[in-house]
Protein backbone atom coordinates (compact mmCIF):
# COMPACT_ATOMS: atom_id res chain seq x y z
CA UNK A 1 0.00 0.00 0.00
CA UNK A 2 1.17 3.62 -0.59
CA UNK A 3 1.29 6.00 1.65
CA UNK A 4 -0.13 9.89 1.16
CA UNK A 5 1.91 11.98 -1.28
CA UNK A 6 2.33 15.74 -1.23
CA UNK A 7 3.38 18.42 -4.02
CA UNK A 8 6.78 19.58 -4.01
CA UNK A 9 8.86 22.00 -6.24
CA UNK A 10 12.33 20.82 -5.85
CA UNK A 11 15.29 23.10 -6.78
CA UNK A 12 19.19 22.40 -8.26
CA UNK A 13 21.64 23.55 -10.16
CA UNK A 14 24.82 22.11 -12.06
CA UNK A 15 27.72 23.92 -13.58
CA UNK A 16 29.92 22.70 -16.36
CA UNK A 17 31.92 23.22 -19.50
CA UNK A 18 30.26 24.28 -22.62
CA UNK A 19 30.89 20.64 -23.90
CA UNK A 20 28.44 18.14 -24.92
CA UNK A 21 29.19 15.60 -23.11
CA UNK A 22 30.01 17.39 -20.05
CA UNK A 23 26.29 18.84 -20.25
CA UNK A 24 24.79 14.90 -20.43
CA UNK A 25 26.99 14.11 -17.39
CA UNK A 26 26.39 16.56 -15.34
CA UNK A 27 22.76 17.16 -15.99
CA UNK A 28 22.14 13.59 -15.61
CA UNK A 29 24.21 13.52 -12.22
CA UNK A 30 21.90 15.94 -10.95
CA UNK A 31 19.02 14.18 -11.74
CA UNK A 32 20.24 11.37 -10.07
CA UNK A 33 20.56 12.73 -7.25
CA UNK A 34 17.56 14.88 -6.74
CA UNK A 35 15.84 11.65 -7.17
CA UNK A 36 17.80 9.46 -5.22
CA UNK A 37 18.10 12.56 -2.34
CA UNK A 38 13.91 12.92 -2.01
CA UNK A 39 13.18 9.24 -2.88
CA UNK A 40 10.96 10.29 -5.99
CA UNK A 41 10.30 7.88 -8.45
CA UNK A 42 9.87 9.33 -12.50
CA UNK A 43 5.96 7.94 -12.12
CA UNK A 44 5.82 11.21 -9.16
CA UNK A 45 7.20 13.97 -11.61
CA UNK A 46 4.84 16.22 -13.12
CA UNK A 47 7.41 18.12 -15.27
CA UNK A 48 11.02 19.82 -15.41
CA UNK A 49 12.17 22.88 -16.36
CA UNK A 50 15.53 23.85 -17.20
CA UNK A 51 17.64 26.93 -17.46
CA UNK A 52 20.97 27.68 -18.82
CA UNK A 53 23.16 30.32 -18.81
CA UNK A 54 23.42 32.15 -22.29
CA UNK A 55 27.48 30.34 -22.62
CA UNK A 56 25.90 27.01 -22.75
CA UNK A 57 25.13 26.30 -26.17
CA UNK A 58 26.22 22.96 -27.38
CA UNK A 59 23.99 20.55 -25.66
CA UNK A 60 20.60 21.05 -24.69
CA UNK A 61 19.58 19.68 -20.97
CA UNK A 62 16.30 18.06 -21.97
CA UNK A 63 17.48 16.26 -24.74
CA UNK A 64 20.33 15.40 -23.06
CA UNK A 65 18.09 13.74 -20.21
CA UNK A 66 16.52 11.44 -22.98
CA UNK A 67 19.48 10.32 -24.37
CA UNK A 68 20.43 8.82 -20.94
CA UNK A 69 17.00 7.06 -20.83
CA UNK A 70 15.83 8.99 -18.35
CA UNK A 71 12.23 11.64 -18.22
CA UNK A 72 10.78 9.47 -21.34
CA UNK A 73 7.51 10.36 -20.66
CA UNK A 74 7.82 13.86 -18.76
CA UNK A 75 7.04 17.54 -19.78
CA UNK A 76 10.92 18.71 -20.11
CA UNK A 77 11.23 22.39 -21.30
CA UNK A 78 14.40 24.38 -21.26
CA UNK A 79 15.08 27.93 -21.44
CA UNK A 80 18.09 30.51 -21.16
CA UNK A 81 18.77 31.95 -17.64
CA UNK A 82 18.20 35.46 -17.80
CA UNK A 83 21.34 37.57 -18.21
CA UNK A 84 22.52 39.48 -14.66
CA UNK A 85 25.77 41.37 -14.37
CA UNK A 86 28.15 39.48 -12.23
CA UNK A 87 25.88 35.67 -13.03
CA UNK A 88 28.58 32.75 -12.72
CA UNK A 89 28.64 31.25 -16.20
CA UNK A 90 28.20 27.94 -17.11
CA UNK A 91 25.13 27.13 -14.75
CA UNK A 92 22.44 25.04 -15.13
CA UNK A 93 19.30 25.12 -12.97
CA UNK A 94 16.60 22.95 -12.94
CA UNK A 95 12.90 22.85 -11.30
CA UNK A 96 11.29 19.57 -11.01
CA UNK A 97 7.64 19.47 -9.73
CA UNK A 98 6.50 16.44 -8.26
CA UNK A 99 4.98 14.39 -5.50
CA UNK A 100 7.01 13.10 -2.41
CA UNK A 101 5.59 10.75 0.25
CA UNK A 102 4.71 12.43 3.36
CA UNK A 103 7.01 12.88 5.57
CA UNK A 104 9.60 13.84 2.88
CA UNK A 105 11.35 17.47 3.27
CA UNK A 106 12.01 18.71 -0.20
CA UNK A 107 16.14 18.21 -0.51
CA UNK A 108 17.63 20.61 -3.08
CA UNK A 109 20.50 19.71 -4.93
CA UNK A 110 23.32 21.91 -6.18
CA UNK A 111 26.67 20.38 -7.19
CA UNK A 112 29.70 21.16 -9.07
CA UNK A 113 30.24 24.30 -8.26
CA UNK A 114 27.19 25.46 -8.14
CA UNK A 115 27.02 25.75 -4.54
CA UNK A 116 27.58 29.35 -4.66
CA UNK A 117 24.17 30.14 -5.99
CA UNK A 118 22.10 28.93 -2.95
CA UNK A 119 25.64 28.05 -0.28
CA UNK A 120 22.22 27.74 2.15
CA UNK A 121 20.81 24.80 0.61
CA UNK A 122 23.97 23.23 -0.64
CA UNK A 123 24.45 21.15 2.76
CA UNK A 124 21.29 20.71 3.98
CA UNK A 125 17.70 20.49 2.83
CA UNK A 126 15.98 23.90 3.90
CA UNK A 127 13.84 24.25 7.17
Amino acid sequence: MRGEKHLAALRGATRCRNEAEDIAAQVTALYRELLRENQLAERDILSLIFSVTEDLDTQNPSAALRRAGFAQDLALFTVQEARMKNAPKGIIRVLIHGYLEEGIKPCHVYRNGAEILRPDWASKPPS
